[in-house]
């Protein structure tokens, strides 16, 4: 039978040096889900997604992605995998000294493949699914406010089109009213791209108005996942805490 999962995290294992982060850390996730991963500070959840992203390796176990072994040693599998997934970094990652075209045009043109007038095409169609204007394609990063440098980190994953999204603090540093704009935009696109989304937040808000599904990273592992309404009730501290608000709001 084949597998559904565009993720499978079986038996991970991370180790740096004498601390050990990740312990037996399973986890599976389906296509179309919006899964948020929640942990305490440290607990090493952009680790694990710089792992799925295939930046890290881990020191046991193994990551499938669309039911491929990131270790696999065929370089074409490996390629193939990657232009399959988007990465929007916590900060952004934009390359300072280009512009926000520039910025997006980068992994089209790593693709060597196309001329730069599908280029042009592509990235103008790529800021206007993020909402931004055709004159914001001459701007450099610093000329950006923080909500139109995520926009813009968000076009440039979005550029090979993948059908995974990997959100590291996706509305970090973002004040109330723009973070919730960020997460209604990225919830449009999830729905009108088909796109199954992996992302790392400690912002309550983010996972009442985009996740379908949370992850709990503490003890190393992943100790819940599935509907927010049943993660919400596990015992254990950490989940105590993060929720404590949202039980407030449900007496």
């Amino acid at each position: 039978m084949t597998s559904t999962a565009v993720v499978e995290l079986i038996g991970v294992g991370t180790v740096f040096g004498r601390n050990v982060v990740h312990r037996d850390l399973n986890l599976r996730v389906e296509r179309g889900q919006i899964v948020g991963l929640l942990g305490e500070s440290g607990s090493g959840k952009t680790t694990l997604l710089r792992e799925m992203l295939g930046l890290w390796r881990p020191s046991t176990g193994s990551i499938r992605l669309f039911g491929a072994d990131l270790r696999d040693p065929d370089v074409m599998v490996q390629q193939a995998l990657r232009r399959r997934l988007g990465m929007l970094f916590q900060q952004g990652a934009l390359f300072s000294a280009l512009s926000v075209f520039d910025n997006i045009a980068f992994p089209l043109r790593e693709l060597k493949c196309l001329d730069e007038d599908w280029i042009r095409r592509l990235v103008m169609l790529k800021l206007d699914m993020v909402e931004m204007l055709p004159a914001h394609a001459r701007l450099v990063p610093a000329e950006l406010s923080g909500g139109m440098v995520k926009r813009v980190a968000l076009a440039r994953a979005l550029a090979l089109e993948p059908e995974l999204l990997l959100l590291d603090e996706p509305t970090a540093g973002l004040d109330p009213d723009r973070s919730q704009n960020f997460v209604e935009l990225v919830a449009s696109l999830q729905q009108a791209l088909g796109l199954t989304v992996v992302m790392v937040t400690h912002d309550l808000n983010t996972i009442s108005g985009l996740a379908t599904h949370v992850a709990v990273l503490a003890d190393q592992h992943i100790i819940a996942f599935g509907l927010k309404e049943t993660v919400m009730n596990v015992d254990h501290p950490f989940v105590a805490g993060f929720f404590s608000a949202e039980r407030h709001k449900l007496l």
